[in-house]
C-alpha cells in the first residue's frame, strides 16, 4: 500500500510541505513529515505506523521521534494494555509556537546574545573593532529589545497574544500618526 493509500489527499500535501519545509527550519524532511503527521492525526500513533504510514524505515522513525521530543513538539503517551509508546502533538497551537520559539531562542538566540556580550566586554585594538564593537552593541540591544518583548508576549494569555498580533495594522497606523506629529518618519533617528 503506497503512502497515496494511506493518507487522504489534503493529510498528503500536508505532510510532504512540512518535510519541505523542514529543511528550510533546521530539520531534515523526515522529521518534518513526522511531525506533520502526528499533528494531523486525531489519535496518538506509535512508531510502526508512523513508519508504515510515510514508508520510512523504524530506525529513520525512532531518531526523528527522539528529535522531536528533544523540541519538546511531541509528547509521549501509553495506552491501557499496550506495551508501545505512542506520540502526540500538543492540541493548542499557541502552545506549539510558544515551545518551538524557546527552543529556538535556547539554541540560537542564546549563544549570540552570549557571543556579543562577550564582544562587547571586550577592549578594541584598533579603529576597525572599535567600529565592529559599535555595530555588535547595536545588534544586542535590537536582540535583547526582541527578547524582552518576547518574553512579556509569552506571559499573556493566548487570547490576548491573539488580540495584541490582530492589533497589528492599528498600532502601526498611531506609531506613524505620532511620528507625523513629532516629525519622526520612518529611518529617523535620535540622531539624525
Amino acid at each position: 500500500m503506497s503512502l497515496q493509500d494511506r493518507l487522504p489527499p489534503l493529510s498528503r500535501e500536508f505532510v510532504a510541505h512540512f518535510g519541505e519545509m523542514g529543511s528550510r527550519w533546521g530539520i531534515n524532511r523526515t522529521v518534518g513529515q513526522i511531525y506533520a503527521l502526528i499533528f494531523i492525526s486525531p489519535r496518538p500513533l506509535n512508531a510502526d505506523e508512523i513508519a508504515e504510514t510515510l514508508e520510512f524505515s523504524r530506525s529513520n522513525v525512532s531518531m526523528g521521534l527522539k528529535e522531536l521530543q528533544s523540541w519538546r513538539l511531541v509528547r509521549l503517551k501509553h495506552l491501557p494494555g499496550d506495551r508501545r509508546e505512542y506520540f502526540e502533538a500538543p492540541s493548542d497551537v499557541w502552545e506549539i509556537f510558544r515551545v518551538l520559539a524557546e527552543e529556538r531562542r535556547r539554541r540560537e538566540i542564546e549563544p549570540t546574545l552570549s557571543m556579543l556580550r562577550m564582544a562587547l566586554l571586550s577592549e578594541p585594538a584598533s579603529e576597525a573593532d572599535r567600529h565592529a564593537q559599535q555595530r555588535m552593541r547595536q545588534m544586542h540591544e535590537l536582540i535583547e529589545r526582541l527578547t524582552t518583548w518576547f518574553d512579556d508576549v509569552q506571559k499573556l494569555a493566548p487570547e490576548t497574544a491573539l488580540q495584541l498580533m490582530g492589533m497589528g495594522a492599528t498600532v502601526t497606523k498611531v506609531l506613524e500618526f505620532k511620528d507625523r506629529m513629532t516629525g519622526r518618519g520612518p529611518g529617523k533617528t535620535k540622531e539624525n
